[in-house]
């Protein structure tokens, strides 16, 4: 057995299903790694053919495709320096999540993953069959056990390498961002690193793939749980990683040790990832945003300063007899702090032509919420046809407090491609701006300094659909309604729970009713970043028609 061994941990973002163009980010990162002495380079859990995969996994023609790009992947790596990386498999007719090593022109090993998770945004018991449990393989007379992501989260798969004479342990993952979640990734690892006695590599993807971000943080731990290099969260970067014998046991030598953000920095940085990556994996380079005054187009204005400049970002403010001089001056504001352009479409005679012609068939019934909603979904009709003739990208501006109890206009403000706030409670959001507004990192294409207006951050939040509204018109305060509904949402609280904890009860079944019965509008909504583990979709699936209500 060799003294030294020289692991490359490849945090990359790859595009699901572009498999010619991830295949060449593995070639050019080997290429980059000639002459440094290399003996392995390391991908991350299914980076060939992208992910999360869904239901494409199932169309055995891009199975197929997988596999005939990994063998052709194979012949290109002609050196003795080892390659390992993740992709679906056919073996048997069945389609396993694996993870292969390639080596001098072949694929030398096969690892299947045994754990597949069916939880949260997971479904993969509905996408993989569930492989078998396999032992070490070796390179330079170094054995390397694989557990997969899931694989390393379980003592058994571990336990089963270290007994079949493992030497390190690599975990390549596809572990999407949630908040706080860096924490429990060392917690288990480091769990696992106790109990084999074995150095261990955690490699994640980076990148956002649809509402998912990968926030990468790949790290590495030496026996005993001491941390050997901690790689920075939402960058891509290949980090070298030498390996010594000392005791019959490997050590790796300390390297980066990036510093880990705070949860409000990493909730604006997945964000930006997320709108990042989304707009260039789907063409786009620019896009349009209904400015209002209001904190949650200011917010999403910012990212878009911040992910493509300011001169990519459009704002268009289509003001009507009930917006305020004061919303007037805060988008202005605003758009001159960002640099970003602005333009302003009077409604009024758009309004007022569309009212008169439905005036006969409204005759004898007062105005409601069918007036009101028909300004948002005027405003959609035209922020849309700026779309289609430019090519921009429409970011919708519905916080999560306004998604969970339904305060958003179907075909009206929900209307566009993207949601940057689809998962941030308003107090929450409030939060992120202030440190956006006190921060700056050189990631950022948008203006250092505060962009936001004060006005913008502390004035009372309103749709401005009627004279002198207010959302509390509607709502209880955003600090109330959203504890609400994180005990309801989020920590799937009963109502009687919520209310032991001293909230009133006609209260909480008045926005119990309001979660259910908006479940309609969050079907049809954008997709937006998921930064929580219970983000309205995939973490919490809900049937549209639902008559149960909590009894209490």
């Amino acid at each position: 057995m060799p003294d030294n061994f020289r692991i490359a941990i490849a945090q990359i973002n790859p595009t699901v299903g572009a498999l010619e163009a991830n295949a060449q980010l593995v070639k050019s990162v080997v290429d980059n790694l000639h002459g440094q002495n290399v003996d392995f380079v390391v991908f991350p859990e299914l980076f060939l053919s992208g992910y999360p995969l869904q239901d494409l996994v199932t169309k055995r023609a891009f199975v197929r495709d997988c596999m005939a790009t990994m063998e052709e992947l194979s012949k290109w790596n002609q050196s003795s320096v080892a390659i390992g990386i993740g992709c679906p498999w056919a073996i048997d007719q069945k389609i396993y999540n694996c993870y292969l090593i390639l080596k001098n022109g072949q694929i030398v090993a096969t690892i299947q993953k045994y754990h597949l998770p069916s939880n949260e945004v997971f479904d993969e018991v509905r996408e993989f069959a569930q492989g078998s449990l396999c032992g070490p393989y070796q390179i330079n007379d170094v054995k390397i056990g694989t557990p997969i992501c899931e694989d390393a989260w379980y003592g058994d798969v571990c336990e089963m390498l270290v007994e079949s004479g493992a030497d390190i342990l690599i975990v390549p993952n596809g572990s999407p961002y949630a908040r706080n979640k860096n924490e429990q990734r060392i917690n288990i690892m480091v769990s696992r690193v106790v109990e084999t006695g074995l150095p261990l590599i955690y490699l994640n993807l980076v990148g956002g793939q649809d509402d998912q971000v990968f926030d990468g943080g790949s790290f590495v731990l030496n026996k005993g749980g001491s941390l050997a290099a901690q790689l920075p969260h939402f960058k891509e970067c290949v980090e070298v990683i030498d390996f010594e014998m000392k005791q019959d046991v490997w050590e790796a030598k300390t390297g980066s040790l990036s510093l880990i953000p705070t949860s409000i920095e990493m909730d604006y940085h997945a964000i930006s990832i997320g709108v990042r990556d989304y707009l260039a994996k789907s063409g786009f380079s620019s896009v349009l945003i209904g400015l209002s005054g209001g904190i949650d187009s200011a917010f999403v204005a910012t990212i878009a300063t911040d992910v493509v400049g300011p001169k990519n970002t459009y704002c268009v403010m289509l003001p009507t007899e009930f917006t305020s001089e004061s919303s007037t001056k805060d988008a202005h504001d605003l758009a001159t702090n960002l640099g970003c352009d602005l333009t302003y479409i009077g409604m009024g005679g758009i309004l007022e032509e569309t009212l008169i012609l439905l005036e006969s068939l409204f005759q004898g019934r007062k105005p409601d919420a069918t007036e009101e909603n028909l300004q948002s979904r005027m405003r959609a009709l035209l922020l849309m046809a700026l779309s289609n003739k430019f090519g921009y990208l429409v970011l919708t501006t519905g916080n999560k407090s306004e998604a969970a109890v339904g305060y958003t206009t179907i075909y009206g403000d929900m209307a566009g491609g993207y949601n940057p706030i689809k998962d941030l409670y308003k107090t929450r959001l409030i939060e992120v701006a202030r440190w956006r507004n006190s921060n700056f990192r050189p990631w950022m294409k948008g203006p250092e300094g505060q962009v936001i207006p004060d006005n913008i951050l502390t004035k009372p939040p309103s749709a401005e659909l009627r004279a002198d509204q207010k959302d509390t018109d509607s709502l209880p305060a955003y600090d109330i309604l959203d504890r609400i509904l994180e005990m309801l949402i989020d920590e799937d609280r009963s109502v009687s729970e919520v209310v032991e904890k001293g909230f009133d009860i006609d209260m909480v079944k008045s926005i119990e009713q309001l979660i259910y019965a908006s479940e309609y509008k969050r079907f049809q909504s954008a997709p937006g970043v998921r930064l929580s583990t219970r983000a309205l979709w995939l973490d919490r699936r809900y049937p549209i028609v639902n008559h149960w209500r909590d009894r209490n």
